[in-house]
């Protein structure tokens, strides 16, 4: 076999692997979308079908890591390849995780629909537009290996804690005022942290495509020092 016709299969390879990726963040992205239209329009149709929608994320995960561990043992890829082959086993496992909350939020909404409306929802579809965001962009930056777009990510990142400190202290203030509402509050908290750990995994992406290209491993606040780790 000619060594073009290798690198040629490999090139293939590697773009099979990250449109793997891209695929299951596709999947992820629509099923938050789906997830928060269930909870929002009290849709119980739609949220039950989310709950078996996590199955073609769980096997797109099994088919990235099949293909990565192909290729790190067949090809012994060096440098940038191998941080992308190695990046890309753990962002499938953020994407998966996603999918994981997805379907969390879908079963809250389930919860609820029996129950009045507690509020008009205001904060939670803005989070979750940031969140989905922070999917989008991560991926995008992912596959262009764009650093200044993964950097805009860890910033959004802050927009979505300080959303949820808000929803949660005025959910606190129903609780406090009148008992009745506890167990709907408690469950449009349990969704409120699914979206921030949406957007915590959106930030995991972000920080692997920066040490991706540049090498620098972000994860703690700062790079590590040259030579160290």
């Amino acid at each position: 076999m000619s060594e073009r016709h290798i690198s040629s299969d490999y090139d293939r390879a590697l773009e099979e692997l990250r449109q793997k990726i891209l695929q299951m963040g596709g999947l992820v992205e629509e099923h938050l979308t789906e997830a928060m239209k269930a909870l929002v329009q009290r849709d119980v149709a739609l949220a039950k079908s989310l709950m078996h929608q996590d199955h073609p994320v769980n096997r797109l995960e099994m088919e990235v890591d099949d293909r990565a561990m192909r290729l790190l043992a067949l090809r012994q890829p060096a440098a940038r390849d191998l941080r992308f082959i190695t990046m890309s086993l753990k962002i499938s496992t953020d994407l998966e995780r996603i999918g994981d909350q997805c379907v969390s939020i879908a079963l809250r909404a389930l919860e609820l629909q029996a129950e009045p409306p507690l509020k008009p929802y205001i904060d939670l579809p803005r989070m979750a537009l940031l969140a989905q965001t922070m999917v989008k962009e991560s991926l995008d930056a992912f596959v262009a290996h764009d650093v200044v777009l993964a950097q805009r990510v860890l910033e959004r990142d802050e927009e979505v804690d300080q959303l949820n400190d808000q929803h949660f202290r005025e959910l606190l203030t129903f609780m406090i005022e009148d008992p009745r509402t506890i167990g709907r509050a408690m469950r449009l908290m349990f969704v409120a942290k699914s979206l921030e750990r949406i957007a915590d995994h959106a930030t995991n992406i972000a920080e692997e495509v920066i040490f991706m290209v540049k090498g620098e491993d972000i994860r703690h606040g700062k790079a590590m020092p040259e030579g160290k780790g």
